[in-house]
């Protein structure tokens, strides 16, 4: 059921009639007053209130419902499902058209996580994060990312000489930095303004490892 209309002596009452009929709190309804109650001439004539209400849309419908209608203009053909955790929501996005979605090194997706949160979180006081994934690339890029930043440690040892990575998100540059923060072989930095922002692996002075 969507929506539910109840009659009630007053617009309060009628609306929790309303709401109780969806298994719902007032707090967690939209009301609308259909017709305003009357109280008559010594009780003849009064007319009772009716209101109609309907379930206020989650932090989470709302970024599904976003996610999905972006993707539909985009003509996109997609499997699109949401869960949530505490403060996070998770959209994960399946079918032939995720490398679409993905774009190059994760651009696109990135974009549309981008837009999601401020959807998401736009006239409210409690931040909700949304993370946006699609045939779980994060994970993988993630694990690129920690094999590359091994791998290049490496080499900056053994060369002596520092390694400037492509430009990364701050998502990106922090797997960089924690996969090589307990490295006593070297260290990281990152340099430069956003969107060119990336992380710069230095050979640690004065270290025989």
């Amino acid at each position: 059921m969507e929506f539910s209309e109840k009659y009630g002596r007053t617009i309060e009452e009628a609306a929790q009639f309303a709401a109780a009929d969806l298994n719902l709190t007032i707090d967690e309804v939209e009301i609308e007053v259909l017709e305003e109650p009357t109280k008559g001439f010594l009780g003849i004539g009064a007319k009772s209130a009716k209101v109609r209400v309907t379930a206020k849309k989650t932090s989470e419908k709302i970024a599904l419902e976003f996610v999905k209608e972006v993707t539909e203009k985009m003509g996109l053909n997609l499997n699109i499902t949401s869960r949530q955790n505490d403060n996070i929501i998770f959209i994960d996005i399946e079918g032939k058209d995720s490398g679409t979605i993905i774009g190059k090194r994760g651009q696109t997706l990135d974009s549309m996580q981008y837009l999601v949160n401020l959807v998401v979180n736009k006239n409210t006081d409690k931040y909700m994060k949304v993370v946006v994934n699609a045939e779980n690339y994060r994970e993988k890029r993630e694990s690129t990312l920690e094999q590359l930043a091994i791998r290049l440690a490496g080499k900056v040892y053994k060369t002596k000489r520092s390694v400037r990575l492509e430009p990364m998100n701050p998502y990106e540059r922090k797997v960089i930095h924690t996969t090589l923060q307990d490295d006593v072989r070297v260290n990281t930095k990152s340099e430069g303004e956003e969107p060119y922002r990336r992380v710069v692996i230095e050979a640690r002075r004065g270290q025989n490892v």
